[in-house]
């Protein structure tokens, strides 16, 4: 089984989106930058999606254009049908030589949005080409509960059943968004009024966790009435992982820990979804409630440092580009350096964790990176060489996994428990190693590198309780029951030292 998601905007794909618009750009291992949704996808079902899992309409138009111009349609006019559904339909059938014996693919949008047609004609026609039993349709609407009449009202979802059936598409199970049980009254009036089986109407209602959604989904029976209508009748569903799971989060500790996430972009929660569920997993692992702390690093001086980061019991300065926050982010990395916090840095959080040092340790008061500043006299953070002549943004950073040979002894080879890591990337400057040499002989260790030695992918600080940097982005891969080792880390570092009511608490 695998997910796949098609995005109706005319962008080729989100890695040039602003995240306060569109949130994080997630990266799949063979270097796709794509919708956040995905990594809900691969979080919940434990699955490396690709390039293929993410298509945007920019993409396929992408795509059909370029065909055009190579004269692969022989001059024949270019039209949204059968051309564009034809490109759209490819994605889908892409799966097919592949060992996926089931594809779930979600169209993003509202049923009606003039950019999204083409996407709901094409999937139309999948299932006039299919057998009636490979194809199922699933259509995700609102029920609002209104609080001044105490009731859930079904019209937006009657309207959007409606809409979707004009457009020649009659959905076979509805999803219903609610805050609610649904009434067995209401769910007799959907299915009257929508057309689909009163079995088929199923509830997804709010949870107290986002990982109970799959159980509370299993038990309304709709796994029961997909394998019922792709003809799958000897599937037996096998929760029991994912009840352990549930049952390990209802236990755990009321203890907080508070991590700050000091960032750029903390007006929009979902520009650092990742991050943030990475915490969660750590906080399941080590046993404690973990409550994350978004704070503006534009807010951050060397003289509101203390105040800002006060009763923090961890600190993750996460990835970004610009310089807007840069100096805060810095001043941050100081205050965890200095006062023993545990602390980990990603992507643009490595380097500014290098340029501190160096700064400080070194005493090299203008070393930079060369993003900020292109003729600094201390660029500790440059370019990396194969990114000298990109000029194009999108998808040409150094993107995807790529392997990671741990230094023997270190707290990165410890907590993966093994020497070589394969993490994904999404970067185009590197540290320098013109000042490697110098900087380990100051106490900041390069831990990580590449198989060959010369891209550095973690530095860990020597006496300190927890500091580590790194290169890669680890919150892609952590899962809720295996939470990525450096996350887990670090709260388990925050744990052991502020974790005993506040006593050891900066103030």
């Amino acid at each position: 089984m695998t997910n796949q998601k098609f995005d109706p905007y005319i962008n080729v794909d989100p890695g040039t989106m602003s995240p306060y618009e569109h949130g994080e750009v997630f990266v799949t291992d063979d270097g796709a930058e794509t919708d956040l949704d995905l990594g809900h996808y691969e979080r919940f079902t434990d699955e490396n999606l690709t390039k293929n899992s993410s298509i945007t309409m920019g993409k396929i138009y992408q795509e059909v254009i370029e065909r055009e111009r190579r004269g692969d349609y022989l001059g024949k006019t270019v039209q949204v049908i059968p051309h564009i559904t034809n490109a759209i339909k490819e994605k889908i059938y892409a799966f097919e030589d592949s060992d996926v014996d089931i594809v779930i693919t979600e169209i993003g949008g509202t049923v009606g949005d003039i950019e999204g047609l083409s996407m709901i004609e094409a999937i139309r026609q999948v299932g006039i080409e299919n057998s009636v039993e490979d194809v199922i349709y699933i259509h995700v609407t609102l029920l609002p509960y209104i609080h001044g009449s105490n009731e859930l009202k079904s019209k937006p979802t009657q309207h959007s059943a409606k809409e979707l059936q004009s457009l020649g598409i009659k959905p076979d199970i509805l999803v219903c968004r609610t805050e609610l049980e649904i009434p067995e009254n209401l769910k007799e009036k959907i299915a009257l009024f929508c057309n689909v089986r009163k079995e088929s109407v199923i509830a997804n209602k709010t949870a107290k966790c986002l990982y109970e959604v799959p159980l509370m989904l299993e038990e309304e029976g709709l796994a029961r009435e997909v394998c019922k209508h792709l003809k799958l009748e000897k599937c037996e569903p096998n929760n029991k992982s994912w009840e352990k799971l549930i049952d390990k989060i209802h236990n755990v500790s009321d203890k907080e820990i508070t991590i700050a996430i000091v960032g750029k972009y903390i007006k929009l929660e979902d520009s650092y979804l990742s991050v943030i569920e990475s915490l969660k997993h750590a906080g399941i692992e080590n046993g404690v409630t973990v409550k994350p702390k978004l704070i503006d690093a534009e807010k951050i001086t060397e003289s509101t440092a203390k105040e800002m980061l006060k009763g923090c019991d961890g600190i993750v300065v996460p990835g970004g580009f610009g310089n807007r926050g840069i100096e805060g982010k810095i001043q941050t990395i100081k205050y965890a350096r200095e006062n023993n916090v545990p602390f980990l840095g990603i992507c643009l959080g490595m380097q500014m964790a290098v340029v501190e040092f160096a700064r400080d340790a070194l005493n090299l008061k203008d070393a930079n990176s060369e993003e900020f500043d292109e003729i600094c006299e201390n660029p500790v953070i440059h370019i990396m060489y194969d990114q000298k002549d990109v000029t194009k943004k999108g998808g040409t950073m150094r993107l995807g996994s790529y392997p990671c040979i741990l230094k023997k002894g270190s707290i990165a080879e410890k907590l993966y428990k093994t020497n070589e890591i394969s993490e994904r990337h999404r970067h185009r400057f590197e540290y320098n190693n013109d000042y490697r040499e110098e900087m380990e002989k100051n106490g900041l260790m390069v831990s990580g590198t590449s198989p060959d030695g010369n891209l550095v992918e973690i530095v860990e600080l020597k006496n300190h309780p927890y500091f580590i940097a790194c290169q890669f982005h680890p919150e892609f891969k952590s899962r809720p029951d295996r939470p990525s080792p450096l996350f887990a880390g670090l709260v388990k570092a925050a744990k052991l030292v502020f974790g005993d009511g506040g006593k050891n608490k900066i103030s």
